[in-house]
């Protein structure tokens, strides 16, 4: 079985097609040749979100294989801490391999470059998801689990790869997360089918969707989360809450910042 956790990308948001949200789940899971299926993403859900609700969850289904893609909900907030960060990942990918189940994770792009933001918040928001990147190599290392990198995917920055809200990945966006999932799961041991980049379904975006999102959508959106992204705009160059290096293990290239 596949199991998934995470937040709105797992979910499937970007790619909505007649009946809701599909995205890289259902396409993964159509292209795996074990049974059975299970989605426990929930939108807006954290890193302690995954470790105390979806992952219980997910180990009662005894799964082979788990995708984990959360944490960019914790780079958004006011408490974002490092630390807490790393316990949370570090003790999901824990549990779930010592079940025996091949997990996939991934280290995040700079949204910045796709969804547009004031240089000092931008600036701000990608020390973090730098950060974060860090704590991936680490547990990544740890536990012996493979990894998605977003920055250096063909084309992450490609317009057409995100959804309107350029938050969220299309539906081109979602096949090429499936894609690369699934030659990661491959690399385990489980056998897929040939994941096409062609689109289906999906909804077609104009540049009438982009604009109209920004103004009915994204400004509010940034007008509701000032409370956490406004004080950015004054935080401090240096994190007073960093993780170093983890005694006797060398981290990988950090080929996610630019």
């Amino acid at each position: 079985m596949l199991v998934l956790l995470g937040d709105s990308t797992a979910v499937g948001i970007g790619d909505l097609v007649p009946g809701g949200w599909r995205g890289f789940g259902p396409i993964l899971s159509s292209a795996y040749s074990d049974n059975g299926y299970r989605n426990y993403a929930v939108s807006g859900a954290r890193l302690a979100d995954v470790r105390r609700t979806q992952l219980p969850q997910a180990l009662r289904d005894r799964p082979s294989a788990a995708v984990v893609i959360a944490g960019v909900n914790d780079t958004l907030r006011s408490d974002f801490s490092v630390r807490r960060m790393h316990e949370d990942l570090d003790h999901v990918c824990r549990e779930l391999t010592a079940a025996g189940v091949s997990v996939v994770t991934v280290r995040f792009h700079d949204q910045g470059r796709v969804f547009k933001l004031p240089g000092r918040l931008r600036r701000v928001l990608k020390d973090r998801i730098d950060e974060y990147n860090r704590v991936v190599d680490v547990v990544v290392a740890r536990h012996g689990i493979r990894c998605v990198d977003l920055h250096t995917m063909p084309g992450a920055y490609e317009l057409e790869t995100w959804a309107v809200d350029r938050l969220h990945p299309s539906e081109r966006g979602h096949r090429m997360l499936a894609r690369a999932f699934a030659a990661e799961l491959t690399a385990l041991g489980h056998r897929f089918d040939e994941v096409s980049l062609e689109c289906s379904g999906g909804r077609e975006l104009t540049v009438w969707h982009h604009m109209a999102w920004l103004m009915l959508k994204g400004i509010p959106w940034l007008f509701k989360r000032g409370a956490d992204l406004i004080p950015l705009l004054w935080a401090d160059d240096e994190s007073a809450d960093t993780i170093g290096p983890v005694p006797g293990e060398v981290l990988p290239a950090d080929t996610g910042r630019i």
